[in-house]
């Protein structure tokens, strides 16, 4: 099964991915780790991604495009995977459309995860990441025990660049402008299935697995 998550950034989309992942055994690519994991390493894709991200921009179509071709030849993708986080516009869905061509492949199901902004900025600007062993908490939903303290190594608990409100709403006006045209694109193509996000996690879970199943028939 090959899919794709649509959502703005603090839909829920990596969360439910994981329990997609878990169901049926194939990989979550996550532009979004990737690109984050090349800034920490400080590679050269790192370096021109970070520019971009730390204002709240859309890395640029070449950098993640090539990212992503790469990743969907590796041998794990050969039964099915997820993709979080992108494509994130037009250009970059006719991209992945001529690289599942080379393929021989399709998507199969593009799963809209729906979530107003007030509720994204009140998800992330409350977010909180420890330095030490990269937990992550929230300051409302699931707090640490000691204001700014990683309850699990005592680490330093800190707010990542991107989660700051100017930047969440800067990507969530981003999201609506670019991305949200996906949407027709892929309701057009009759492979988009609409999903409620204010819903506590195990109903959006149960909603996206209830669709899955049916398309696998």
């Amino acid at each position: 099964m090959n899919l794709i998550l649509l959502g703005a950034p603090g839909a829920g989309k990596g969360t439910q991915a994981k329990f997609i992942v878990e169901k049926y055994g194939i990989p979550q690519i996550s532009t979004g780790d990737m690109l984050r994991e090349a800034v920490a390493k400080g590679t050269e894709l790192g370096k021109k991604a970070k520019e971009f991200m730390s204002q709240g921009k859309l890395v640029p179509d070449e950098i993640v495009i090539g990212i992503v071709k790469e990743r969907l030849r590796q041998k794990d993708c050969e039964g099915g995977f997820i993709l979080d986080g992108f494509p994130r516009t037009i250009a970059q869905a006719e991209a992945l459309d001529r690289i599942m061509a080379e393929m021989g492949r399709k998507i199969d199901a593009v799963i809209n995860i729906s979530v107003p902004e007030e509720e994204i900025v009140r998800r992330i600007v409350n977010r909180r990441i420890c330095r030490k062993c990269g937990a992550i908490y929230h300051l409302i939903y699931d707090p640490p025990k000691r204001p700014g303290i990683c309850d699990k190594c005592g680490g330093e608990l800190y707010q990542r660049d991107d989660d700051r409100e100017e930047v969440v709403r800067q990507r969530f006006a981003v999201y609506r402008k670019s991305t949200q045209p996906l949407i027709d694109y892929y309701r057009k193509r009759g492979v988009l299935y609409e999903v409620d996000g204010t819903k506590d996690i195990v109903s959006v879970k149960s909603e996206i697995l209830s669709i899955l199943e049916k398309l696998k028939g």
